[in-house]
């Protein structure tokens, strides 16, 4: 069984995978393996939210229908049919 995911990208992010995209994914992925094969897919969007020992880098949030997975089970957290990802990357300012 497929559920339908909606990822949107912001700020730097965005120019790599572009504003939006729609996925078909299995039943059972979790927001870590979305991430992974996202990364598989923009290798440059690998190389900005994560390590070289693969560890999500500090101060990018990740939300799945408004709520960050921090608060959640992090990268285990699952996937549903209709959810929408956001991804952030970090922000500098002042």
């Amino acid at each position: 069984m497929k559920m339908k995911i909606t990822v949107r990208a912001f700020a730097d992010y965005r120019e790599i995978i572009g504003k939006e995209m729609e996925l078909l994914l299995p039943a059972e992925k979790t927001i870590g393996g979305l991430l992974a094969d996202l990364g598989d897919r923009y290798p440059n969007l690998r190389r900005e939210m994560f390590t070289p020992a693969g560890e999500l880098k500090e101060f990018i949030n990740i939300f799945i229908n408004g709520r960050n997975i921090a608060f959640l089970k992090n990268m285990a957290t699952p996937l549903s049919d209709g959810d929408i990802i956001a991804l952030f990357p970090p922000v500098a300012g002042g």
